[in-house]
């Protein structure tokens, strides 16, 4: 059986460098079994966050990808916190948060970026209990926010 990392790679996707907190927050918390996630948002390889909002400047399929991205800096900073990512037994929860113009109503399709991924990476324990979400704005006006909770194996 392959490991997430080997998943991954196979799709062509790299995990990103896991960024430093820049306000006073911790990127993870442990309890018990569970790992909480800060959220991440769509950091792009140089540093620099997709940004713009949904239903005015960012179609459905940029926020997917931008979803995408988010997913990846989750899974990034689970490794720096797990050391290897199949110490996931499961994704249980995520919250996706979308930039949106008040009258957009796409906000899962955009989230299924992130979705999608899990379920690719983690097959049947990738499926989670979800929440999308419209905020009138993000920080730095990033495109989406993401928060998850992983069950871990002890």
């Amino acid at each position: 059986m392959s490991t997430p990392e080997q998943r991954l790679k196979k799709l062509g996707l790299k995990l990103p460098a896991v960024p430093s907190p820049v306000a006073n927050y911790v990127p993870y918390k442990f309890a018990g079994n569970f790992l909480y996630m800060s959220g991440q948002g769509p950091r792009r390889p140089e540093g620099t966050y997709s940004v713009g909002k949904l239903g005015q400047n960012i179609s459905i399929q940029q926020g997917y990808l931008d979803a995408q991205l988010a997913g990846l800096q989750l899974l990034a900073v689970a490794k720096s916190a797990l050391g290897e990512l199949s110490r996931i037994e499961a994704v249980i929860k995520l919250l996706g948060m979308v930039n949106a113009e008040p009258d957009y109503s796409a906000h899962p399709e955009v989230i299924n970026g992130c979705s999608d991924l899990f379920v690719e990476i983690f097959g049947e324990a990738g499926r989670h209990a979800r929440s999308a979400v419209g905020m009138g704005s993000l920080p730095n006006q990033m495109t989406v926010e993401i928060e998850a909770i992983f069950l871990v194996k002890t």
